[in-house]
């Protein structure tokens, strides 16, 4: 025994060592007096979105072939557009999808006035059935270029439907709007993720859409009999048996009284491995400056997809490109390579090389999926993108951001104007009273083939709970440069999970505001009211509206802000990232202390297809600039 012990002795001292040095490594958290420092910087009042009563149960009836799991498909559809709908040139309206009432709504943000009577998203004359169907998201856009917002519901059970803004019709009017299905007939579709960008560059928005469960399976139809072609994820960390993603190109529209818009939906995009995917986001971004948006598909169970954009106008080609792996690098921390449960998808430059970086949600609560959120950061070599690298490494661990909770939506933004952006994201799955992630973690080692059939997974029914309790976050960066989460000193209110953000400076006081979509429970608008903010330069970029007399919001073009200090700003008009949810496409650029004039340099591509750049030197506060075709960027009439 004694012989033994002492083989044994050098192993375990090496392991008790690679303990300690481990921990000495860990770097020192910031002590409680750095975090209030940080939190005194802000300051928000919050309103509910919805002052309705409800007294529901959070489940919806699902077949009966999925009742062991239906607090998982429950903890799904909830989402918000914080958007200038009634055309006053505000983002102070709310497209609100609501689970408790199973509704889309529009309704004034509150604060704002009673300008209109809250109104819901009905498909008059289109095949639907509220048994068999719940909206998800409501994403906001002008799809037909008429200068009027129109608005994209997803749903669990069919496929999206537009609607249309009538011209001269008031919003709250059951008539505001005119219901279009995007297919036609319409399909049995589970989507969660809808983006509205130019993919293919010919000057007009197409529509992106990831469908989570397969096409065809209608989950919330309690009359079907047990169907063994309803399944569910054939594993934890590389599934590919979800819905399919669907790519719609803009082909012509008109405005006026009863106004339409078509779309043609190209096939076979991706590849079997990209479409398969269980995608909750899809984000858009041009990440090496030709004009054309890439696309991060965050899907859950599996590899999230990088696709680089080689299209031309009415041809669309995609190449999926990955990160390159080191000695030292786990492979999860390879873009492209991840098994983590990918939830929210958004761009930042965090490193300050002028380069989006990409920010991603996923599942990392304590004592169970304990992954990782990452944040992939530029290398600044682009010109890997082009030979199937993607050329990022991902610095969440260095930065404080790798840790948070059972993440889903995340948005980056500038809430007090330092130039330094924070970034917020919702958090939780299912609230209950018996914590049931004992038998999700036991359950994730079985084989692919149980995981597939709903009848092996542990029950999921009502009272389950699934990190119901956990937080959202607000993370902000310290002197050291590491993100540090302040929500709880923030105090801000969470009554249940939290899907969906949206940003927007509702007001335009030159405070960033942003609104929160709840799971079966009240959902908010944070109103920022932070006592001392920075200067700030807000852009609206608009551009010639071709199916009517007003403008429309300038989607794709990229804003490079310099600052008297020398620090340049990016950002980019793709409002429609994310998890459920749209911000308004506007840009804001935190210019600190400084009151001087700044120079912002707009590229932009027209109608016709063709790319623009226009440099002009703006004093802070909010400017509305007008895209035109000849290339100029000049100051909208107030």
């Amino acid at each position: 025994m004694k012989r033994r012990l002492r083989r044994c002795l050098p192993g375990a001292l090496g392991l008790v060592i690679v303990l300690i040095l481990g921990v000495l490594m860990l770097p020192a958290g910031p002590s409680q007096a750095e975090i209030d420092r940080l939190a005194a910087r802000f300051h928000f009042d919050s309103s509910p979105l919805s002052t309705e009563q409800w007294s529901g149960t959070p489940l919806r009836k699902v077949m009966p072939h999925l009742e062991r799991v239906s607090a998982w498909i429950s903890a799904i559809g909830s989402g918000v557009s914080l958007y200038d709908i009634d055309g006053d040139g505000l983002p102070n309206d709310i497209c609100l999808v609501d689970s408790r009432f199973n509704s889309a709504t529009v309704e004034p943000a509150p604060g704002t006035g009673d300008r209109y009577p809250k109104m819901t998203l009905a498909p008059a004359g289109l095949p639907y059935s509220a048994d068999t169907t719940a909206p998800i998201s409501c994403a906001a856009g002008d799809v037909n270029e008429d200068g009027l917002t129109d608005l994209i519901v997803s749903y669990y059970g069919r496929s999206p439907v537009l609607f249309l803004r009538q011209p001269g019709v008031a919003l709250g009017s059951p008539d505001a709007f005119v219901a279009r299905d995007l297919v036609s007939p319409p399909q049995i579709w589970n989507t969660d993720a809808v983006n509205i960008a130019d993919l293919d560059g010919d000057g007009h928005a197409d529509i992106l859409v990831g469908n989570f469960f397969p096409d065809g399976a209608p989950l919330l139809d309690t009359t079907r009999k047990d169907d063994p072609g309803i399944y569910m994820n054939d594993g934890f960390s590389h599934a590919t048996n979800g819905g399919h993603k669907h790519v719609f190109l803009w082909q012509g529209a008109t405005g006026g009284n009863d106004p339409t818009v078509t779309f043609h939906e190209i096939e076979n995009v991706f590849s079997d491995e990209v479409s398969g995917g269980w995608t909750f986001a899809a984000g858009t971004q041009d990440l090496n400056g030709d004009g054309l948006p890439e696309v991060y598909f965050a899907n859950d169970f599996g590899k999230d997809n990088l696709l680089v954009n080689h299209s031309t106008p009415g041809h669309l080609r995609f190449d999926l490109v990955r990160g390159r792996r080191t000695f030292t690098t786990p492979k999860s921390k390879v873009l492209g390579m991840d098994s983590f449960k990918g939830m929210g998808v958004d761009f930042a430059d965090l490193n300050g090389d002028g380069w989006p970086d990409i920010i991603v949600s996923n599942i990392t609560s304590n004592y169970a999926f304990h992954e990782s959120n990452e944040a992939y950061l530029s290398t600044g070599d682009i010109d890997e993108l082009s030979r199937g690298v993607a050329p990022y490494t991902d610095g969440s661990e260095q930065l404080g951001l790798s840790q948070s909770g059972w993440g889903w939506d995340i948005k980056a933004g500038d809430f007090d104007n330092s130039g330094q952006p924070e970034i917020v994201q919702a958090v939780g799955f299912v609230r209950g009273e018996t914590n049931r992630w004992p038998q999700l973690q036991e359950f994730t080692l079985a084989t692919d083939p149980l995981l597939r059939n709903p009848a092996f997974w542990p029950e999921f029914g009502p009272g389950a709970d699934l990190s119901g309790h956990e937080q959202n976050a607000f993370f902000v960066r310290a002197g050291d440069g590491r993100f540090v989460n302040i929500n709880s000193e923030l105090n801000l209110p969470q009554p249940g999970i939290s899907h969906g953000l949206a940003l927007g400076d509702v007001d335009h006081d030159g405070r960033l505001d942003f609104a929160v979509a709840n799971q079966w429970a009240p959902s908010y608008l944070m109103h920022n009211t932070a006592p001392h903010v920075g200067q700030y330069l807000g852009l609206q970029l608009r551009m010639p509206a071709t199916n009517g007399p007003g403008t429309v919001p300038a989607i794709g073009a990229s804003i490079r802000v310099t600052r008297p200090d020398g620090k340049s700003l990016v950002s980019q008009v793709y409002p429609a990232g994310g998890h459920h949810s749209v911000s308004a496409p506007e840009s804001m650029f935190g210019l600190g202390d400084s009151a001087a004039p700044v120079v912002a340099e707009i590229r932009w591509r027209d109608t016709t297809g063709t790319r623009h750049t226009s440099a002009t030197t703006l004093a802070p506060g909010w400017h509305t600039l007008l895209l035109t075709p000849d290339g100029q960027a000049t100051e909208a009439e107030k």
